[in-house]
């Protein structure tokens, strides 16, 4: 067997039992985050985010900008969720750094159609981020479904962020959850129009946890560490969650 072929079998290993593939992590920029996270995010993987109010969208999209680097964004969306939070402009993503003209939008009938278009996308292993957004909670977004999205995100080496709203937490095959929603601004702060985000990593197949404020930067498409105040950082030694709490989530 020769080494590509080794690596492939390894690959299906990992995914098959819900471990982080051997691919390099892709460093955020925050300091902090990428200590817990073990360097950066890894691709390849499925990843939740878990929005608090209109935030997460912005958050799950500046994930995806820097994951995708200069390949395909792909962001799938039913169309409840297209009239809820209206449509996605070309000009926001591209004031956000990304490049529109690597952005693909997918509007889906419902839920059902969004899971089979994502996984038509992920087929394809020259797409560099996927983008699921789907709101409350459909019966067709189980643990299987989710088992099969980071199997076939680990196949394609696809980053698959899997955007939440309205939704309770439930259990799933993700390497990362976040829970996440704004912040405000720096009162003195000349870019008003950078994002910050409070966001919690609440669970973490492949290490520890922690709490960030997190600033968004456009220019170089990475996020900065925002001096706006404490934020205390969940230990990593220990669960986020008491145990009673856990089972719930």
């Amino acid at each position: 067997m020769n080494n590509t072929a080794k690596i492939a079998e390894l690959r299906h290993f990992l995914s098959r039992y819900g471990l982080p593939s051997d691919r390099e992590p892709v460093a955020l920029g925050h300091p902090q985050a990428d200590a817990v996270l073990g360097g950066g995010l890894r691709p390849g993987c499925l990843h939740e985010v878990f929005a608090k109010g209109w935030s997460g969208g912005g958050f799950a999209a500046a994930l995806g900008v820097r994951m995708a680097g200069a390949k395909p964004f792909f962001w799938v969306r039913p169309d409840y969720e297209a009239l809820e939070y209206g449509a996605l402009s070309p000009t926001g993503f591209l004031e956000l750094g990304g490049d529109p003209r690597a952005l693909v939008q997918l509007r889906a009938r419902k839920a059902d159609d969004a899971l089979s278009g994502a996984a038509d996308i992920l087929a394809c292993p020259h797409v560099g981020v996927l983008l699921l957004e789907l709101s409350g909670m459909p019966k067709s977004l189980d643990l299987v479904a989710s088992r099969r999205l980071a199997f076939a995100a680990n196949e394609s080496g696809v980053t698959v962020i899997l955007l939440r709203e309205g939704a309770a937490c439930e259990p799933s095959a993700a390497l990362t959850r976040w829970q996440v929603r704004s912040a405000p601004s720096h009162a003195d702060d000349d870019d008003w129009g950078n994002p910050v985000f409070d966001a919690q990593l609440v669970r973490h197949r492949a290490g520890g946890l922690g709490h960030f404020l997190m600033q968004w930067n456009p220019e170089h498409a990475c996020f900065d560490t925002a001096d706006l105040g404490a934020v205390a950082a969940t230990p990593a030694d220990r669960p986020a969650y008491p145990q009673e709490q856990r089972r719930a989530v």
